[in-house]
């Protein structure tokens, strides 16, 4: 193994091990917000194998975030005893009896519109399976249709973005059924073997904690099979990939698949984290802002990309809670932004790459000239 190599394993383990004692030294307000910002770090890891390793730019990344969110936020509901519906014989939510049509006989409104969709959520397996499973499906349908009949580019970037769009109108539309603009609340926790992950707990940030760092391990361990190094070179060049024989849509549509997956345990995690799930999640501006994390911490570092979207929503927290800057710091996020797109074109994990080759050269030149062998002089 090479020093560069070992350097980057390294810095892996060091980011690892400082996520993993920060309940060491946070109060449980910082602890639930890292916890948070933990989770965007998924996505950053997401948008850099999707973006940075695939070559494809997905505009609608929030939509696989927002499917696991309120798959795990329907189980989450009916765990919650003051969230049923009263006086129903069937765990249906209690928003149901509130968005029931005028005139109509309540209770059979909501039994009888409601309880095919949410009946098998009051599993929270079922929840946990559907938030991982309903992305991915969507994910490999999508891929399917994009990627066996060529299309590429900007018009990816344009079906991905329109389709986000569409389902956030179904969910605000379906308002009986999904609670439409007001989103899912009052929750209850999730729940493995009678143990309950309070939102606040610092189980429920080493959950996050160690759901991010596998997501990091298993995703640099993806790309680095011969599977990773094929879609790399389908990034560089198609044709030439497929000149060669390799059928190219089943790479892109199972890295496609794979980045979904990531997304939507993403939203899973943050809906046990933040206890709602809001249409906010499938937002244009919050998909692209995911682009702008990978952009600033490198898309073409998974680290990167992470490191880059934990930055980024630290700054935003400190700088949008300041008073000074209570109007300005949108303004100023997009500063940072501009900066790093101009100066630093490969993020902020380009620079720190280019710093750990300055420093391996530097440690290899000095240890081959401590051993290079004295010539003995002619005199």
């Amino acid at each position: 193994m090479d020093a560069k190599r070992r350097l980057d394993y390294a810095t892996y383990a060091v980011f690892i091990a400082l996520i993993m004692c920060a309940p060491l030294v946070l109060e449980e307000f910082w602890l639930n917000r890292i916890a948070k910002f933990l989770v965007y770090g998924m996505l950053g890891v997401a948008a850099s194998l999707c973006w940075g390793y695939a070559g494809i730019l997905n505009l609608g990344q929030g939509l696989f975030f927002g499917l696991g969110a309120y798959m795990m936020a329907m189980s989450l509901k009916l765990a919650s005893p003051t969230s049923l519906q009263q006086g129903s014989d069937k765990p249906v939510p209690d928003f149901m009896l509130w968005n029931a049509e005028p005139g109509a006989p309540t209770d059979l409104c909501c039994i009888n519109r409601g309880s095919f969709l949410w009946l098998p959520f009051q599993h929270q397996w079922f929840g946990v399976m559907m938030g991982l499973l309903v992305p991915v499906v969507v994910a490999a349908g999508l891929g399917w249709v994009m990627f066996r009949k060529r299309i590429a580019g900007v018009f990816v970037s344009i079906i991905t973005l329109a389709l986000v769009l569409l389902v956030r109108l179904v969910l605000i539309d379906a308002q009986p059924l999904t609670n439409g603009f007001n989103g899912l609340t009052d929750l209850g926790y999730l729940t493995i073997g009678g143990f309950e992950f309070d939102p606040y707990s610092a189980a429920t940030y080493y959950l996050v904690a160690s759901a991010l760092s596998l997501s990091l391990i298993l995703a640099r361990m993806l790309v680095e099979t011969r599977a990773g190094l094929i879609l790399q070179a389908i990034r560089d060049d198609q044709n030439r990939v497929r000149y060669l024989g390799f059928d190219v849509p089943v790479y892109q549509i199972f890295f496609f698949a794979v980045s979904a997956a990531i997304g939507g345990i993403a939203g899973i995690l943050y809906v046990v984290v933040a206890d709602f799930a809001s249409p906010t999640f499938l937002d244009l501006t919050f998909s692209i802002t995911m682009v702008i994390w990978a952009a600033v911490g490198g898309r073409g570092s998974l680290l990167g990309a992470c490191i880059g979207a934990i930055l980024i929503n630290t700054i935003e927290a400190r700088v949008s809670e300041t008073e000074g800057f209570l109007q300005a710091w949108r303004a100023i996020i997009g500063l940072i932004f501009v900066l790093v797109v101009l100066f630093l074109p490969r993020g902020l994990a380009g620079l720190a790459n280019d710093a750990g080759e300055w420093l391996t050269g530097r440690l290899g030149g000095g240890r081959r000239r401590a051993t290079a062998p004295r010539v003995a002089s002619s005199e």
